[in-house]
This record gives C-alpha cells, sequence and structure tokens, in this order.
C-alpha cells in the first residue's frame, strides 16, 4: 500500500479508482485500511475543492418534506393555513420567526439553516 497525498485533479481520479477497486475489502485486511485512508484522504480534498454550498432556507425544507414523505397540508400547523404554505414555498412571502421556531422542531432542521436569507419571486 502506497499512500501519497492527494494534491491534483489526476490524484484525485487515480484515488477514486483505488477505493472503487477495493472498496468491498474484507475488514482487518491491508486493502481494507487503505480503503478508510484513503476515504479520508478523498473526503479532505473534495471539501477543499469540491464545496457542496447548502441548500436556500426554502430548498431545505421541501428536501426534508420529500425526506419525511410530507404534503404541504402536513405544514399548516407549523406555518399558518394552506395558502401561507403555498406562498412559503413558492417563496413568494418570507418566513417569520416564529415559523422558523415551529418548522425547526416539525422538520428538525437548524434554525441556522433557516434564517439565511434568500429572495422572493415576484
Amino acid at each position: 500500500m502506497e499512500m501519497k497525498p492527494i494534491k491534483t485533479e489526476s490524484d484525485y481520479l487515480l484515488a477514486i479508482k483505488r477505493l472503487e477497486v477495493i472498496f468491498d475489502a474484507p475488514i482487518g485486511t491491508d486493502e481494507s485500511d487503505e480503503a478508510d485512508i484513503l476515504g479520508l484522504m478523498i473526503d479532505e480534498y473534495e471539501k477543499k475543492h469540491c464545496p457542496i454550498e447548502a441548500p436556500d432556507p426554502i430548498e431545505a425544507i421541501k428536501i426534508r418534506m420529500e425526506e419525511m414523505n410530507l404534503k404541504q397540508i402536513d405544514l399548516v400547523a407549523e406555518i399558518g393555513g394552506k395558502s401561507r404554505v403555498s406562498e412559503i414555498l413558492s417563496k413568494k412571502r418570507k418566513l417569520t420567526v416564529e415559523m422558523i421556531r415551529n418548522l425547526t422542531r416539525k422538520l428538525n432542521l437548524s434554525p441556522e439553516l433557516l434564517i439565511s436569507d434568500y429572495q422572493l419571486l415576484r
């Protein structure tokens, strides 16, 4: 097992290819240890060179609704009325502090994510 830091896109692609080969190695083997180390190095490279931005608050709500198999009607108690839920999810109205508190509890999302600014659609 010859390991070297991932410094370039080429190094990254080689590391991905190698990880694909040894990914299912039995635990406790040299290849399993190599896969663990490669995974960490790939993760660090991706954090530096391929950052993923957090979704805006409304997209985060929609993603969580899909994960939890919720419909718009399921958020009426947290947001206040079917039409208000529709306005929020279509970005015609901003979330209020009370809505953010309620959605944080209902959807288990961080308040920091929900207070992020986003553009309303006109």
